[in-house]
């Protein structure tokens, strides 16, 4: 069971950083969201997952479940919600003003290439 949930840590991060180096703005935001899914699974399994224990400690229970990887892990995603929401806002108004959706704004323009494949312009 670690090997599935390193290797689920695994493709998710380097998803996440291979979305997020892309130039346009809606692969960045895709992969901010997965690098967000794998730190909550992350901390998931530091906590030591356990099925059927009680969260609170019980003088009836045999053991019990860590309560604060699951309240880290809600907070987590509520500020990944929050943010998520804010560069997909962002990202709609930068399109809207620039015109594009490159990350840094600028237009590729062919003549543009052409300078710069041949050093003069066609």
């Amino acid at each position: 069971m670690e090997w599935l949930i390193a290797i689920v840590i695994g493709t998710l991060t380097s998803a996440g950083v291979y979305l997020t180096l892309r130039a346009r703005t809606f692969p960045v935001v895709v992969g901010l969201t997965l690098l967000s899914y794998a730190v909550n699974v992350f901390l998931f399994a530091m906590g030591r997952l356990t099925i059927g224990q009680p969260g609170v400690i019980d003088a009836n229970a045999l053991g019990y479940a860590d309560p604060l990887p699951q309240a880290l892990v809600l907070t987590a995603i509520v500020i990944a919600f929050a943010i998520t929401a804010f560069l997909i806002v962002l990202a709609l108004k930068s399109r809207g003003e620039l015109g594009n959706d490159h990350v840094d704004g600028l237009t590729v323009d062919l003549d543009e290439e052409v300078i710069h494949l041949k050093g003069t312009k066609s």
